[in-house]
């Protein structure tokens, strides 16, 4: 693009396009300058995120650079749209995650965390947050996120932590907040109880052992079938249904249980199948959630017979001490030895596990604190039915309802360390409860000092559930949340719709008294080029930090919005990286080749010319449709449409055809040509840059700075709008016409091999848009070799011995003496004429040999006979074409 001009402008952009010159340089400066803190400002309209913050358990990924990537385009759009823009940065502390990295890496220095104590183990993960907070605050600021971290927030924050102990004590005294023994998810790794929604549930393959119970003082045994015969030393019942003809006779009979002895009854409930396993179940009401249902009917004991670590309590022999699967193995051979097993069967079944650690899960009855979710779940249902938060893509809606129309009471409470403390203190000397905002000095029934803090903390998604209005200073009454509450959008990914959005959303709505955000935005994840979900197991994860290094940011965001649709898992390529940094590449040489050309005295000169050629016209046209597809797709979520959009004009219409078009008016002696011309440059390709800032913010603010537009920055400057005036359809059908014609010649001289050196004459017969061709003339003596233009009126004004290239709203004739030299085509017709002659023969022969027509396949004998047809077409033409040559 470059060699084709005499260039004598002073252009500071640097020869090759290399981010890493420039990325870092403009970030420091951005932060310096404050363009990403906003002030509240009554004039301008607010726009707020709050970034999903991420886990200070490691590095980001992937989907965190979509996500932030996502996120950052919506906010510099809106910034540039004129609007006060928050995105609020944070972490999350991560309560489990973050505990267990933490004793992993203590337990590789040989220590250990009981030894060590709750306050030195404390210690140690407050250095961890340090050291990680740092380090995602590093990798965020290499995606190029816009967030202002003068206000970045960290859930175990002192104000953050003041609102989560203002929920807490407010949902206790709304009596919406309780403590009570009930079956909860435990985890035997972690030592804690989790919530339903941390369990994910997968297909395993195991076993139905069926057991004979024998009834008391008699001979009978009733047959039970169990998935988990390690429970059977808790069971205080068997239960029948009252319609099963079969047992009716021994309900409120009494069993012996097997290996324990203990004597238990036989209860009728309308719980039990009729049709599943044996008709009688055994009732566990410490271990299971139905039995324990059963059990609360019934008064049945609950007996506890698992230890926090999933071994088998004291007090069963044998068995005490046992790992729950090694007791399963020890009884069952028990079971066997006393004739009591009857068979295994094969069952598979769906097993939760923890998602964090993916140890199976154990139901166990302990004390735990919960909060009541039919009362919070209802207005939070209707905000999303009545459209006050919109999810999009709509179909999001579904997931949500399905939790929130299914939702059990919440556990909250974490028998860990790392976390937000429950504000709750017993008195030992006459057992009160006491819930406070302040930590007190004494028990406030009895006023004795011998009280004792609750050991355990609360869920991680207690405090992230108030991250939309805590961080803006909540219970605090701030400036900024007044303004920036609720906030605008949530770009998040669909895994966490029930773990986060939905809690969010009833917790805004119970604590501020509206909705948290206006809208969701869900994407997808980021998955490997083969499909498969990224993982460390599988290796095949990829760290954006790599791809930056080596391709820039703007390649990698680029790449990840591209074809990105709402809702939708993506895949990566790294092939669309390098596409990515190509363009990039492209945007970056036509910019200098730009500058290079423009003289800013004729520009300013000629500043209010309107006298435009057709391609100008054009371009300013097209410039004028993206700049509205391009906003309406990004005010839709469109975003990856958006980015296409952008992409397409600027590459091909802007770069591959605007810039060849106007190059002969550099050359010519019309002053206000080249100031209409250069002026038309400047405002497409500023635009341009303007509509490609959000997704590639640093090549864009590099360039736009050297353009010298008169912006302190393109972060700051502002959005294009659609012009009515400029839109003109008429010519962007015109030119449409003339491209066209124009890529039709070069394919017909290209099949020809004609150098672009060698002129020819063009005939032009036009259906449609004559004036089209008549004013593009110029174009087609520029990009497709045209000695001269003729339009004519017939086909018999072309010469005789012309090629045709038929486009659309016209058919154009070029000499075939302009485009070949005769003797060299003919001498080259005649050495296509022999090997065609060869072939056809080769299959003559072939066709004739009967042998090889009978034992070959049908198929392949047809092949021969359509190759013989082809070379016969192929020979006729060649003939024809040396003919009309001589």
């Amino acid at each position: 693009m470059e060699g084709d001009m005499d260039m004598n402008q002073e252009v500071k952009l640097a020869k090759n396009y290399d981010p890493k010159e420039f990325e870092d340089r403009l970030y420091k400066w951005w932060e310096e300058e404050g363009f990403f803190t906003p002030k509240v400002d009554k004039d301008k309209k607010p726009y707020s995120i709050m970034m999903p913050p991420p886990n200070i358990t490691g590095q980001l990924h992937l989907g965190h650079a979509l996500d932030n990537t996502l996120q950052d385009i919506l906010i510099r759009t809106k910034r540039m749209q004129g609007y006060s823009t928050l995105w609020l940065p944070g972490e999350d502390h991560a309560s489990i995650a973050t505990e267990v990295r933490v004793e992993k890496a203590i337990i590789e220095e040989g220590l250990d965390k009981k030894e060590m104590g709750r306050e030195a183990f404390l210690e140690r993960v407050w250095q961890w947050t340090d050291q990680y907070r740092n380090r995602i605050r590093t990798q965020l600021k290499k995606v190029g996120v816009s967030a202002d971290f003068t206000r970045e927030a960290f859930t175990m924050d002192e104000n953050l932590s003041k609102a989560v102990r203002k929920v807490f004590v407010k949902l206790y005294e709304e009596g919406l907040i309780y403590q009570g023994n009930r079956i909860t998810n435990w985890c035997p790794n972690c030592m804690t109880a989790i919530s339903d929604a941390e369990i994910e549930h997968e297909e395993h393959e195991g076993h139905f052992w069926h057991i004979k119970y024998p009834v008391k003082d008699s001979d009978v045994t009733l047959e039970i079938a169990t998935t988990r015969p390690e429970t059977l030393l808790g069971d205080t019942a068997v239960a029948v249904n009252p319609a099963d003809e079969r047992y009716g006779h021994l309900v409120g009979k009494t069993l012996i249980l097997p290996l324990v002895g203990r004597e238990i009854p036989i209860v009728a409930d309308d719980y039990v199948d009729l049709e599943f396993g044996t008709g009688a179940v055994k009732i566990t009401p410490a271990h299971d959630p139905n039995d324990f249902q059963v059990g609360k009917r019934h008064n049945l004991p609950e007996i506890i017979v698992m230890n926090e670590d999933g071994t088998i309590a004291e007090g069963y022999g044998r068995y005490s001490g046992m790992d729950r699967y090694e007791a399963r193995k020890a009884m069952v051979a028990d079971l066997e030895e006393q004739g009591l097993l009857v068979k295994v069967k094969d069952h598979s079944h769906n097993v939760g596990t923890h998602d964090r650690c993916k140890t199976v899960i154990e139901p166990m009855i302990s004390k735990q604190w919960y909060v009541k979710m039919d009362t919070l779940a209802e207005p939070a249902r209707k905000a999303v039915r009545e459209k006050q938060t919109k999810f999009v893509p709509e179909r999001f809606e579904k997931t949500y309802f399905n939790w929130m129309d299914n939702i059990q009471d919440w556990c909250i409470s974490r028998q860990l360390w790392w976390g937000h403390r429950i504000p709750v203190w017993y008195c030992k000397d006459c057992d009160e409860i006491i819930v406070s905002m302040e930590d007190p000095t004494h028990c406030s029934k009895c006023n004795s000092e011998n009280i004792e803090q609750d050991k355990d903390v609360l869920d991680t998604w207690f405090s992230s559930a108030l991250w939309p209005f805590s961080t803006l200073g909540w219970p605090d009454k701030t400036e900024d949340l007044d303004y920036f509450y609720p906030t605008s959008t949530l770009v998040t990914g669909y895994d966490i719709i029930f773990f986060w959005v939905a809690r969010m959303i009833f917790s805004g709505i119970h604590n501020m008294g509206d909705v948290p955000f206006d809208n969701v935005l869900i994407h997808g994840i980021v998955r490997a080029s083969d499909g498969r979900k990224m993982s460390k197991s599988l290796d095949n994860g990829v760290d954006p930090l790599e791809v930056i290094e080596k391709y820039g940011a703007d390649a990698l965001r680029f790449s990840l919005t591209t074809g990105n649709a709402p809702g939708n898992d993506i895949r990566y390529y790294e092939e669309r990286v390098e596409s990515a940094r190509n363009f990039a590449n492209k945007i970056w040489n036509a910019s200098r080749f730009v500058m290079m050309n423009l003289d800013k005295e004729i520009m300013n000169k000629y500043k209010d010319s309107k006298n435009y050629t057709i391609a100008d016209k054009w371009i300013l046209s097209r410039m004028n449709d993206v700049v509205k597809e391009v906003t309406e797709n990004i005010e839709k979520f469109e975003l990856g449409i958006a980015t296409q959009k952008v992409y397409e004009f600027m590459w091909n219409e802007f770069c591959d055809w605007y810039i060849e078009l106007v190059k002969p008016v550099f050359f010519s002696d019309d002053e206000e040509a080249k100031g209409v011309a250069y002026n038309v440059l400047y405002t497409v390709l500023t635009t341009g840059l303007k509509l490609l800032h959000p997704v590639m913010p640093y090549i864009t603010e590099e360039i736009f700075l050297n353009l010298e537009t008169g912006d302190k920055s393109i972060t700051i400057s502002s959005w294009p709008e659609f012009c009515e005036e400029l839109k003109n359809e008429q010519v962007e059908k015109e030119m449409a016409l003339v491209i066209e014609a124009i890529k039709s010649i070069r394919n017909v001289r290209a099949e020809m091999n004609v150098p672009n050196s060698r002129k020819a004459k063009l005939f032009i017969l036009a259906t449609e848009g004559a004036e089209a061709f008549e004013g593009g003339k110029i174009y087609f003596e520029k990009l497709a070799s045209a000695s001269e233009v003729i339009l004519i009126n017939a086909k018999e004004e072309a010469p005789e011995n012309a090629v045709a290239a038929v486009t659309k709203g016209a058919e154009i004739f070029m000499p075939i003496l302009d485009l070949v030299d005769v003797e060299k085509e003919i001498e080259r017709l005649n050495k296509e004429k022999e090997k065609l002659a060869k072939e056809i023969e080769r299959v003559e022969k072939k066709l004739s040999n009967e042998r090889f027509v009978s034992k070959a396949p049908e198929a392949v004998v047809n092949e021969e006979k359509e190759k013989e047809k082809k070379y016969r077409e192929m020979y006729a033409s060649v003939i024809e074409r040396i003919e009309s040559l001589q």
